[in-house]
């Protein structure tokens, strides 16, 4: 039956319009089959990219918004109660959020790229390049960052070794937005985009406050990126 076992795991309607064990399996024949982790330790190169095959089947039978809407379903089935990658060289049983964590991970780095295009030769250019390999959690990150052209170190560190989930803090006074990361690692820096009059910007928040101009008009924070907002009072 459509869904698992009937179930639509993301509660957005798009889960229930196709099987989910077929497409899940299936997606297994890539990461799993060709691209194998050496170290259960990593189990996220097998179940993260994974289920995020599922959101990429859901858009190309359905759209790019289907694909993005199931996505972000599925985060209400993360746990963040301890890091997605476990302990070494102990057969350590990973974290349940391999799947729905590792796949909302994907999907942010999917944003910060911002090109589909390169996106996609990463992901087929990783099963060309690991072709019938064990490889490591940081191989696939260093890959990912690399065939970018974005340094993806901070992000990584933060959704897979880390429990916390970023925190954009915020407030508009006087025609500027000021914003700050907290909740973060050190360092942490990852871009984010929002729409303010109705276009396109991109913030690069750090731990302390930066500002721009908007004019007073609403803005949008873009809810593809997997991270919290909070209004401040100003």
């Amino acid at each position: 039956m459509n869904g698992y076992l009937g179930t639509d795991l993301s509660d957005t309607g798009w889960g229930l319009k196709w099987d989910f064990i077929i497409v899940h399996e299936s997606g297994h024949e890539w990461f799993a089959n060709n691209i194998t982790h050496q170290d259960a330790a990593d189990m996220w190169i097998h179940e993260g990219f994974t289920s995020y095959s599922e959101s990429l089947f859901t858009e190309y039978f359905y759209g790019k918004e289907a694909g993005a809407a199931y996505s972000r379903g599925l985060r209400k089935r993360i746990q963040n109660k301890s890091p997605i990658i476990g302990d070494y060289n102990v057969n350590s049983k990973a974290s349940i959020d391999v799947y729905y964590k590792g796949h909302n991970l994907l999907h942010t780095i999917r944003q910060i790229i911002n090109d589909d295009v390169k996106w996609r030769s990463i992901l087929v250019g990783m099963n060309k390049d690991f072709y019938h390999r064990m490889v490591s959690s940081s191989e696939v990150e260093e890959y990912i960052s690399r065939k970018s052209d974005i340094d993806f170190s901070k992000v990584f560190n933060q959704y897979l070794r880390d429990t916390r989930v970023p925190i954009l803090e915020y407030f508009i006074k006087e025609d500027l937005l000021h914003y700050r990361w907290t909740n973060v690692i050190k360092g942490f820096d990852m871009p984010l985009k929002i729409k303010a009059a109705g276009h396109d910007v991109w913030l690069n928040p750090t731990e302390s406050f930066s500002q721009i101009q908007v004019k007073n008009e609403n803005v949008e924070f873009d809810n593809n990126f997997y991270v919290y907002t909070f209004q401040l009072e100003d």
